[in-house]
């Protein structure tokens, strides 16, 4: 295919303190007065990617994973970020990666369902699902994000010699900037094709006008039956303190909040949630001992005519 471009019942338990709080919602925006497009240095959000990586080159490392990153921890070792090796101390440290783990995985799974051939990874990070799902004949995949996350992760790709398993197309940009959907359609993505979204653990790191505003976006640009996935949104105010993840938790805008879905059901889409305790029971993967309560999940929405 091709690219172009326009351990035991608690998984934590060896697992380093510093992963698991992030999302791949890398592309939120660039350093001001900065060209979003130029190569260079990762921003702090953007960072938030290796993160991601390090939960996913753990639960690929282990003997029963829910799914197989091998490119993973070739990001985190190209990066040269220190590695903890203490497991996470918290119970909000915790429940963060699980709550990776067990994102990773519905995602792979609901996209694999989606029935459509055109797939749209919004602040893609270091996202290798164009890499590591077997989709179907003709499906073609487009990644949005900052051109230096882009950048390395493309070169550490390359290092591996490794080949999409669909037709890829990376757009480096800005999705604040206004300018990606037309860039989207000049690089061959058809609106009036259903097509398969995800905003994985992006609009946590947007405010309530951004991530509407992206959204709605979104909208215009999808066909009837179309999909979107994303997570259930959180309360940001309530945030547990822990100085270890202040690097990443300190980012957080809310977006819309636990209202996520509302807004989607408002706005031309039809939302089904499920709670991440659903997913951990149906996956075997009960949360560890410990952890706390959680009300985090993940939205499924459809286009309607």
């Amino acid at each position: 295919m091709t690219t172009t471009d326009p351990t035991a019942a608690d998984p934590t338990s060896n697992f380093p303190s510093g992963g698991g709080a992030s999302s791949d919602g890398s592309s939120r925006t660039g350093p001001t007065g900065t060209d979003p497009t130029a190569a260079g240095p990762l921003s702090p959000v953007s960072r938030t990617a290796l993160a991601v990586a390090l939960v996913r080159a753990y639960e690929s490392s282990r003997p029963d994973p829910l799914f197989v990153d091998r490119y993973a921890a070739a990001f985190v070792e190209a990066s040269a970020v220190p590695v903890p090796t203490a497991g996470p101390d918290s119970p909000f440290a915790r429940r963060l990666v699980v709550h990776g783990i067990l994102r990773t995985r519905f995602y792979d799974d609901r996209l694999r369902a989606a029935g459509t051939d055109q797939v749209v990874l919004l602040a893609a990070g270091l996202d290798t699902r164009a890499y590591r799902i077997d989709w179907p004949a003709g499906t073609r995949l487009f990644e949005l994000d900052l051109a230096p996350v882009l950048a390395f992760k493309q070169q550490v790709l390359d290092g591996l010699g490794a080949a999409p398993a669909c037709e890829r197309t990376t757009l480096p940009g800005d999705l604040l900037d206004g300018e990606w959907p037309r860039r989207l359609v000049d690089a061959g993505f058809d609106p009036r094709r259903p097509t398969a979204w995800l905003a994985e653990g992006l609009l946590v790191y947007l405010t309530a006008e951004e991530a509407a505003g992206l959204l709605g976006v979104v909208g215009e640009l999808s066909a009837p039956g179309s999909r979107l996935l994303l997570e259930k949104g959180r309360d940001v105010a309530s945030t547990p303190q822990d100085p270890s993840l202040a690097h990443i938790a300190d980012l957080w805008q809310g977006g819309l909040g636990t209202g996520t879905h509302e807004w989607l059901d408002a706005h031309g889409w039809s939302t089904r949630v499920t709670l991440l305790d659903e997913v951990a029971a149906g996956l075997g993967r009960p949360f560890p001992a410990g952890s706390g309560p959680t009300t985090s999940g993940f939205v499924e929405a459809v286009r309607t005519p």
